[in-house]
């Protein structure tokens, strides 16, 4: 590390912008943008802090059967791999004053910027050093990459691992030595069992292995097929081990085409310009793109053609999916970054002919910063706290309830941010009361004074009440 300080100095100025932007507001209440998604993951590694750290049982604080259609009463959380939540429970246990959601984004955070230096040597190696620096750059500045690196959810350490695969192969396939090899391998496996979604990626190694080996020493190089079966099987095993418990794997069949927006003209404004246009470019950016790619066809080089090509099958196949979440297109913000910086090189080079360096400069320097700009304005209000009256809710119930407690937290159709700030597993939808306190329930907690709220109120004690929520202890019905 310190050789390539010594070597890189730039490098690490921009690593280090990078992480100061993603510690924005990093101690505030997991209310923010996507915090019913954030509070799940969240809450996996707060039950690993409270129990036995076993990755092959993950809880969550979820007990309702909203996510699998089945009542979940262990809570078990059946979905990726938790390594995040295993990383970050091992330092919550190491330093039990640490708190739990900071915690979290400085993780997320850390790993991003391991994804930042892969992105440098890979820019480097295919478009040098000056490209490098820029493919760095993007990736720490970007408002969308910046957001995105720093929630509480498996895609930060997820494109930190596929980015780091990527960049190990395309040196091993230059010069092939074991040790490169083997974190490839091992990174990409990581990945795969974080998000299966990276298997899209392969026609970027299939571009990296044809630029420096022909068809006959591919076909005939047994480590090649190695590779891809040892990378798949943790992710085949985690699958066949989660179907043991059905009650903890949430629905998933709707994100490929489960509202059947695939290719309809709603797909296409959502995902080509809603978010990659608008959300993550800035309306601005976008120009870069056809640049970059038009550029690299035009000299026979395939590299950022190929991994485009994945991200479009991506959004083809998992189509409601990424229409409906934002977090879904996180995989693409290191190829966006790539293509920006080789974009820069190609429009630099245009305008230095055309024009001079100076008007080169100001012009790229225009672009990307109303880009960013532009891009920010769509970003800022991720970081809000939305639903305030949550966190006090919740503070003020987890400082009067039993720890054992098990609440309903009823909020939006089963908003579980809400039931994340009491710190306690339960249900975070209301109705059916009485079973639900056969199944364990022992407290209500609301905010919403609805109708159901106001019969608990008179039918059971009121352990605390104010203008903004209510506790009902329903373990002791009223005389």
């Amino acid at each position: 590390m310190k050789s390539i300080l010594k070597k890189y100095p730039l490098l690490f100025i921009i690593a280090a912008i990078a992480l100061i932007l993603r510690l924005y507001k990093v101690n505030t209440d997991l209310l923010d943008w996507h915090s019913w998604r954030q509070a799940d993951t969240a809450s996996v590694t707060r039950e690993f802090t409270k129990k036995t750290l076993n990755p092959l049982y993950p809880t969550y604080h979820d007990l309702s059967n909203i996510p699998s259609g089945l009542d979940n009463p262990n809570g078990y959380r059946m979905v990726e791999f938790p390594l995040y939540n295993v990383i970050t429970a091992a330092l919550l246990k190491a330093a039990p004053s640490l708190p739990l959601v900071p915690t979290s984004r400085v993780v997320s955070s850390l790993f991003s910027i391991g994804t930042l230096f892969c992105l440098f040597f890979l820019a480097r190696s295919y478009f040098g050093k000056k490209a490098g620096y820029f493919a760095a750059f993007f990736f720490a500045v970007l408002p969308y990459s910046v957001f995105y690196s720093r929630v509480i959810l498996p895609e930060p350490i997820m494109v930190f691992f596929s980015t780091l695969s990527i960049t190990m192969f395309r040196f091993y396939v230059k010069k092939p030595k074991p040790y490169l090899y083997w974190v490839s391998l091992i990174s990409l496996a990581a990945a795969l069992l974080l998000k299966p979604f990276v298997a899209f990626l392969l026609p970027v190694y299939a571009v990296m292995l044809f630029e420096e080996r022909t068809l006959k020493k591919i076909i005939t190089d047994f480590r090649l097929y190695a590779y891809a079966i040892l990378a798949i099987i943790p992710f085949l095993l985690w699958r066949n081990w989660i179907t043991n418990f059905p009650e903890g794997i949430p629905a998933s069949d709707w994100l490929f085409n489960g509202n059947g927006i695939r290719l309809r003209p709603a797909w296409f404004r959502w995902l080509g310009y809603e978010r990659i246009t608008k959300l993550i470019l800035g309306y601005v950016g976008v120009i870069f793109l056809p640049i970059s790619l038009f550029q690299q066809l035009k000299n026979k080089k395939f590299f950022l053609p190929a991994w485009w090509f994945g991200i479009g099958l991506y959004f083809v196949v998992v189509a409601t999916g990424n229409v409906q979440h934002d977090y879904y297109q996180a995989i693409t913000t290191p190829v966006i970054s790539l293509t920006l910086a080789h974009a820069i090189l190609v429009l630099d080079t245009f305008l230095n002919k055309k024009f001079n360096a100076l008007v080169s400069m100001g012009i790229s320097a225009f672009l990307v910063v109303a880009m960013l700009l532009f891009s920010y304005n769509q970003v800022k209000g991720y970081y809000n706290v939305n639903h305030p009256e949550y966190s006090k809710a919740g503070k003020a119930a987890d400082e009067v309830l039993p720890k054992d407690a098990k609440v309903i937290a009823p909020q939006y159709g089963g908003d579980t941010a809400y039931l994340f700030q009491i710190n306690r597993t339960g249900w975070p939808i209301g109705h059916y009361i009485d079973e639900k306190i056969k199944m364990g329930a022992t407290h209500y907690v609301t905010t919403s004074f609805d109708e159901e709220a106001k019969e608990l109120e008179k039918k059971y004690t009121i352990i605390e009440k104010t203008s903004d929520y209510s506790i009902i202890d329903l373990t002791r019905p009223r005389e």
